[in-house]
C-alpha cells in the first residue's frame, strides 16, 4: 500500500540508471517507424526492436518525456548529469577535449570535474542523509579516488585503472607498435585485431571489476572477485551487468537494514558497443547478452553455458545474437529484478526511478550534431508511491541537467542560492497542475551548439529545422530555408533563441577554466 505521506514522512529511495549510448527511438513507447539494427544503421525490421514490457509500463503508469536531451557523447553527458551544468561551467567539452589547468609542476593537465564543479548529485544526496553507490561506468578517468564524487560505495566495470586488467581475466584490447605501426590486439587470444575497434577492458563478459569501499574489500579499491567463493565462481559465463546489480542489490540490503535511504546511481554500460570477445569474428558493435524470456508477468533468464578459451568459444545456444535490442531487453529484465527485489522488501512504494541515457545510439545518434540525432534520449520517471499529478507521455522540453535539481527537491536538500547551475527541477511540474516545464534546451559539441524551443531546432550546423511537429521517424523535421515563410511564432522563438545562446557559447573564449 502506497504511503500517501512519503515524501514528508520519509525520504524516498531512488535508483537513477543512466544506460549508454540509447536513443529515444530505440524505446516502444516512444513509437518511431525506425530505430537501429545491425551496426546502428536504421531499420525498421521488429526483429531487431526490443521487447520491454517492463520499462514500457513504467512509462505508462509513471511518466516518460518525449523530448529529453543530454549531450552527444558520454562524457559531457555524464559531467551534464552529475553537475546540473553545462559545459561552459564545468568545461568538459567532448571526449578527450577538457578544459585545461596548470599543475603544481607546472604542466598542463585536464581539468577535473570535481575542481570546476564541487556539488554533485552524489554530495547532494549524502548531505540529504543518504547512502550512495554507484555502479557501471563512471567515465572519471583524470582521477582514481572516485569518493570526491559524493559516494560511499562504488562498483566499477571497467575498473578505474583504465586500460589495465586485473589478474582475472584476459578479455581487453590493447595496442602496440609493430614495424612502427600502432596495431590493437585481443589480449585474450593474442591476435591482431581486424577491423575497427579501440583500446578497452572487458565490462560484459569476464568483465575487469574493481569495487570502492566495499566492506569485503581489504582496501578502499580492489578488484574483484575478491573472496574465495567469488574467485571460484568467476569466469567466462560471469557477465558484468550481474555483477553491478548483485554489489547494488547487497548494498540496497545493508542499507534498509539499517533504515537508511539509497540512492543508487547505476551507470550500466548497457547500450555501448564493444569488442565481442565471445566471437571475435563479429562484425556487429553489440556483443550478445544471456537469453532472458518474458511469458507476460514474469522473466526467466536462461543460465550462460559457455565454453572454451583463448578466443575459440562456444556459446551452445545460451546467449543471444548480437544488437542493440538484446542489450535494451536486458535492462528490461533488470528492471523487473529491481522491481522485483524491492517488493520482496516492501519497498516499492518507498523507492523511485529515473531512468535515462547519455546519448545517441552509437552508428546513428552517438557523436552526431546534426538535428537531434545525437542529443534525443528516452527519460522515464516512475514514482508510484509519490503524488504525480502526470502520467504517461509528457510533451514537454528537458534537459539532463534537469536531474540535479530534481534530485535536491525529491531528497529535500537545497542548492545554495550562489551555486549556479542550468538545470530546472522536473518535481514542480510533476506534482502540480503546471503545464510547462521548460521553453528551451541546449546542447554542445566542442564549439557547437545545439538549441531547440517547441517550434524551432537549431543544430550544430547551425541549420534550422521547424520541430512543430514530430516526424514518424523522429528525426526527418522540415529544414527552414526561407524565414519569410514561417509564422511570427517561429520568429519570435527564433530570437529567444539566439538570445540565449551566447550565455553557453564560450568555447572559444572561455575553453578552460578561470584561474585563481
Amino acid at each position: 500500500m502506497a504511503n500517501k505521506n512519503n515524501q514528508q514522512d520519509k525520504k524516498p529511495n531512488i535508483i537513477l540508471i543512466y544506460a549508454d549510448d540509447i536513443s529515444a527511438r530505440e524505446f516502444a513507447m516512444y513509437q518511431s517507424s525506425k530505430w537501429s539494427g545491425f551496426r546502428g544503421k536504421t531499420t525498421d525490421d521488429k526483429a531487431k526492436l526490443a521487447d520491454i514490457p517492463v520499462m514500457s509500463q513504467m512509462a505508462e503508469q509513471g511518466v516518460f518525456v518525449e523530448t529529453a536531451w543530454a549531450a552527444t557523447v558520454c562524457s559531457p553527458s555524464r559531467a551534464m548529469m552529475m553537475t546540473g551544468r553545462y559545459a561552459s561551467l564545468h568545461k568538459w567539452w567532448h571526449n578527450k577535449d577538457y578544459g585545461q589547468v596548470t599543475d603544481e609542476n607546472g604542466k598542463k593537465r585536464p581539468t577535473r570535474l570535481y575542481e570546476t564543479s564541487p556539488l554533485q548529485i552524489g554530495h547532494i544526496a549524502q548531505q540529504a542523509g543518504y547512502k550512495t553507490i554507484w555502479a557501471g561506468k563512471t567515465q572519471m578517468g583524470h582521477s582514481t579516488d572516485h569518493s570526491v564524487y559524493g559516494f560511499d560505495e562504488g562498483v566499477f566495470t571497467p575498473g578505474t585503472n583504465y586500460p589495465e586488467l586485473s589478474e582475472h581475466t584476459t578479455f581487453g584490447v590493447h595496442a602496440r607498435k609493430v614495424n612502427g605501426q600502432r596495431e590493437l590486439f585481443n589480449v585474450d587470444s593474442g591476435k591482431k585485431i581486424q577491423g575497427r575497434s579501440y583500446v578497452q577492458q572487458g565490462w560484459y563478459w569476464k568483465p575487469n571489476v574493481q569495487l570502492m569501499n566495499h566492506p569485503s574489500a581489504k582496501s578502499s579499491l580492489e578488484y574483484w572477485p575478491n573472496t574465495p567463493e567469488s574467485i571460484a565462481n568467476y569466469g567466462v559465463n560471469t557477465y558484468g551487468p550481474d555483477v553491478e546489480l548483485d554489489f547494488i542489490f547487497d548494498f540496497i540490503d545493508r542499507q534498509h537494514a539499517q533504515d537508511k535511504p539509497f540512492f543508487v546511481y547505476h551507470t550500466t554500460h548497457l547500450g555501448h558497443d564493444a569488442f565481442d570477445f565471445l566471437q571475435p569474428e563479429s562484425k556487429d558493435k553489440w556483443p550478445g547478452t544471456p537469453i532472458v524470456n518474458w511469458d507476460g508477468e514474469k522473466y526467466t533468464r536462461v543460465q550462460p553455458n559457455i565454453t572454451g578459451e583463448k578466443g575459440q568459444y562456444q556459446l551452445n545456444g545460451t546467449v543471444t545474437e548480437p544488437g542493440i535490442h538484446t542489450h535494451i531487453e536486458y535492462l528490461d529484465y533488470q528492471v523487473w529484478l529491481y522491481q522485483q527485489k524491492l517488493q520482496k522488501m516492501g519497498i516499492e512504494n518507498d523507492t523511485i526511478f529515473i531512468i535515462t541515457a547519455d546519448n545517441g545510439t552509437s552508428g546513428y545518434g552517438k557523436h552526431i550534431h546534426v538535428k537531434q540525432q545525437g542529443t534525443h534520449v528516452p527519460f522515464i520517471v516512475y514514482a508510484p508511491g509519490q503524488q504525480l499529478t502526470k502520467q504517461g507521455k509528457q510533451s514537454i522540453l528537458l534537459s539532463i541537467a534537469d536531474v540535479l535539481p530534481t534530485l535536491a527537491d525529491i531528497m529535500g536538500q537545497p542548492i545554495p542560492e550562489d551555486y549556479e547551475i542550468h538545470g530546472k527541477s522536473l518535481w514542480p511540474y510533476l506534482t502540480t497542475d503546471s503545464n510547462k516545464h521548460r521553453d528551451w534546451i541546449y546542447a554542445y559539441k566542442q564549439d557547437m551548439t545545439l538549441i531547440r524551443g517547441f517550434n524551432l531546432m537549431k543544430d550544430g550546423n547551425n541549420d534550422w529545422w521547424d520541430v512543430s511537429s514530430t516526424p514518424k521517424d523522429l528525426t526527418s523535421f522540415t529544414s527552414i530555408n526561407d524565414w519569410s515563410q514561417v509564422s511570427d511564432k517561429h520568429k519570435q522563438e527564433r530570437d529567444l533563441l539566439n538570445d540565449i545562446l551566447p550565455r553557453f557559447d564560450v568555447y572559444h573564449s572561455e575553453h578552460d577554466p578561470i584561474s585563481d
